[in-house]
């Protein structure tokens, strides 16, 4: 029997039930809503209080040459600046004046920052002047440690209204030396040139970050920190040599200057390895100072200008010739005048007026004439001579330089009446400095073909060494070509114009000049003026190092004999910079210019 004393108990247990169950429903509707309904807007309210992190920079990596000297590195600088709101209310302060007044602390920042002292406090003072809120005058930019750390004492000391901004900036120790190698880059930091944009894969840092979530009033959530430290970027190093480097820049900027050209290189190529120890140009540019020369400069022309080359690649149709035509050294010979008409109606001079003469091939190298090279070079047909173009480098880029021009290489059938010919003494095809010093280290290395290098390794900061995949490796032409070839060319050396010129004492020297036409942009080739240039090997003996001297439109003396000079003084110092051995024995017996 129930009675009301038990009725009552019962009651109070459904009425709790009802209400836990009516709070529970609520809350659980209230989940619902906050976690499906709204959840987006509930997430992007949730997002205004979480920190977007602070970055951590990473150090750009080095750019070094060959011995680890310093060409391109980041350092950290800091600008330096006042408040003059701060400053004004200190020194307006009666109750407790500055302990350093600020015309006094004016002169001590002069001091320090190499600013005049009487215009940093004029400006302060006009600048509050002008607008009494402001808070902010700027010093002076670009302060090394040692300055920072003296107006951080004199901060300390009093001098509250005195603030400091670090930054990363790049410099370049070594200013111009290997500067258009190096490059540079923009106000960002980006790469623009040289190897800093070739290898800005090694060299650029992988920045971290700092951050925390906050609670609506902005205290930051323990446990809600998290870092990701930045790595710095990685260390290249080149093949360059530095000193070799300085002095060759030296030397090109006088020589092309005495010579009264536009411009000058000179590369210097390793001959066992492909290493390119030099590449060196006139005019320069110095990173640190980009404004100081034109923008025209800010490049490397020794890498991106191609040129017609002339004389130097008879070497190329001679090797051609020797391999597929029958024909050696000394025989047979061809009947060459100073100017001919060739059955398709092609003329073709020589630089020089002579008779008809009976020309060996080392005789028509000698001499550097065109008619004889035109006559050896049409006893092959025009694909095998195509060939050999290719495979001593022509229309093929080098290292992989920023905007590296790759040359050109005309297919046979554009080979017209007079590029049948034309081609057989380097003309209608075009090359860059470095591709003709790689194809005279194919001779000089017994006709085996090392593709060239200028980057050595890339380090990381943990010490791993990372190097470039092994350079191609081809044997191109026979050893008894490259033999040949190289006999005779020292063979000019020794007979041709520039003998005297060239000389390198105690050493046995190749060489051969090119004079190659410029053209105007309209189809035809400026008149009077050329791109000069002479290459060769030394020692004759046991090839260590090809040289290759460009000069851009001499007017002084505009043939190939503009860089006679250049080049002797380029091989002297390569040699000397790598104290390489004196030829041990002598000249074989000159070679025969005619029958």
């Amino acid at each position: 029997m129930t009675t009301r004393a038990t009725r009552t108990p019962r009651r109070r247990t459904v009425v709790a039930l009802a209400v836990i169950l009516s709070i529970l429903a609520a809350f659980i509707v209230r989940l619902v809503d906050i976690q499906i309904v709204r959840a987006d807007e509930h997430v992007s309210q949730s997002l205004e209080f979480i920190s977007h992190g602070t970055t951590i920079y990473g150090d750009r990596g080095s750019i070094v040459d060959s011995d680890g000297n310093v060409l391109a590195e980041s350092v950290a600088v800091y600008d330096a600046n006042v408040d003059p709101k701060v400053m004004n209310l200190l020194e307006t302060d009666e109750k407790n004046p500055p302990k350093i007044p600020w015309a006094e602390a004016a002169q001590r920042i002069a001091e320090i920052t190499g600013v005049d002292a009487e215009a940093l406090r004029t400006g302060v003072e006009a600048q509050h002047a002008a607008d009494p809120e402001s808070q902010w005058y700027q010093v002076k930019t670009g302060l090394n440690a040692e300055q920072y750390i003296q107006l951080k004492e004199l901060k300390a000391d009093g001098v509250k209204y005195l603030h400091f901004e670090e930054r990363e900036t790049r410099v370049y120790p070594n200013g111009a030396v290997a500067g258009n190698v190096v490059g540079f880059l923009d106000g960002t930091g980006s790469a623009q040139a040289g190897v800093e944009k070739m290898d800005d894969r090694c060299l650029a840092p992988t920045n971290g970050e700092e951050s925390y979530r906050t609670g609506k009033d902005g205290v930051i959530i323990p446990g809600s920190e998290s870092r990701t430290d930045a790595v710095d970027g990685g260390t290249v190093q080149l093949t360059i040599n530095s000193d070799l480097q300085w002095y060759m820049q030296q030397m090109i900027a006088e020589e092309a200057q005495a010579q009264g050209a536009k411009g000058g290189t000179v590369t210097v190529v390793e001959v066992a390895t492909g290493k390119i120890r030099a590449a060196a140009e006139w005019p320069t540019m110095d990173p640190n100072d980009l404004n100081a020369s034109s923008s025209d400069t800010w490049g490397s022309k020794l890498f991106t200008y191609p040129f017609e080359p002339g004389s130097t690649f008879k070497a190329v149709t001679a090797a051609a010739v020797m391999e597929n035509g029958g024909v050696t050294m000394t025989s047979p010979t061809v009947s060459a005048s100073s100017k001919e008409k060739f059955p398709n109606g092609a003329v073709i001079n020589d630089a020089f007026v002579h008779p008809t003469f009976q020309y060996t091939l080392a005789g028509a190298l000698i001499d550097s004439s065109n008619v004889a090279l035109s006559k050896f070079g049409t006893m092959v047909s025009p694909e095998v001579r195509h060939d050999y173009l290719q495979r001593f480098g022509v229309g093929e880029t080098t290292v992989g330089f920023p905007d590296e021009s790759s040359g050109l290489l005309h297919p046979t059938d554009q080979w017209d009446n007079q590029s049948l010919y034309t081609t057989t003494f380097g003309q209608y095809f075009t090359v860059t400095a470095p591709q003709l010093a790689g194809a005279y280290q194919a001779i000089a290395n017994g006709g085996e073909k090392i593709g060239l290098s200028l980057v050595e390794s890339c380090t990381a900061p943990d010490g791993t060494v990372v190097t470039p995949d092994a350079p191609s490796r081809e044997q191109i032409i026979q050893p008894q070509t490259a033999a040949d070839l190289t006999r005779m060319l020292e063979n000019v050396a020794v007979q041709g114009g520039n003998a005297e010129r060239i000389q390198v004492p105690g050493y046995r020297v190749t060489s051969k000049t090119g004079t190659a036409q410029i053209p105007d942009g309209n189809g035809g080739y400026k008149q009077g003026v050329y791109y000069t240039s002479m290459v060769g090997f030394a020692p004759v003996d046991d090839p260590q190092y090809v040289v290759v001297v460009t000069l851009d439109e001499p007017t002084r003396v505009t043939s190939s004999a503009a860089t006679a000079s250049a080049f002797q003084k380029a091989m002297t110092q390569t040699m000397k910079t790598y104290r390489v051995m004196p030829s041990s024995t002598p000249m074989d017996a000159l070679l025969p210019k005619f029958e």
